[in-house]
């Protein structure tokens, strides 16, 4: 008797390898193609993308911002600069634009004992901005209560 890979003359017979590269070249097309096709946003939510583009953007609402008075504070003897020129405004929610206001001594007084206190290589350090707007900003938000300040927006540091 025969086995499954031996003729009846004896000798063995190879198997064709054309079914598995077939279906091996078949898988990567398909593959390749459902990846274009994602990409390209044919599937998967490309037509919202283009949908928008024609869409004009809503009015900005319940955003104000509140104007600090610009500071100058002086710093100390090892440092390369005399003083330092801060302004500054803060973007509050429109509701609490009136209590920010009404607290801009407090403020002015916690961001000047902030920048007063704060080492002058860290003032000079020109990476350190964003330490810096985050401590002023979390010093704020103290001040004026949770929920009234959303953010500090530097429009002037400049060291004399």
């Amino acid at each position: 008797m025969a086995s499954a890979g031996e003729t009846a003359d004896g000798t063995t017979k190879k198997r064709s390898k054309l079914p598995m590269l077939g279906g091996v070249v078949m898988a990567v097309l398909l593959g390749g193609g459902g990846f274009y096709a994602a990409w390209s946003g044919m599937i998967l939510g490309g037509a919202s993308d283009q949908s928008a583009e024609g869409v004009a953007p809503g009015p900005l609402t319940g955003i104000a911002f509140v104007p600090l008075e610009t500071m100058v504070v002086s710093l100390g003897a090892d440092s390369n600069s005399r003083h330092l020129r801060f302004t500054a405004q803060v973007e509050v929610a429109d509701s609490a634009a009136a209590d920010v206001t009404l607290l801009m001594p407090r403020i002015l007084d916690v961001l000047n004992s902030y920048l007063r206190a704060v080492d002058t290589a860290a003032i000079e350090d020109p990476g350190a901005m964003a330490k810096l707007r985050a401590q002023m900003l979390r010093r704020i938000q103290i001040v004026t209560g949770e929920g009234r300040v959303r953010d500090l927006l530097i429009t002037e540091f400049v060291l004399n």
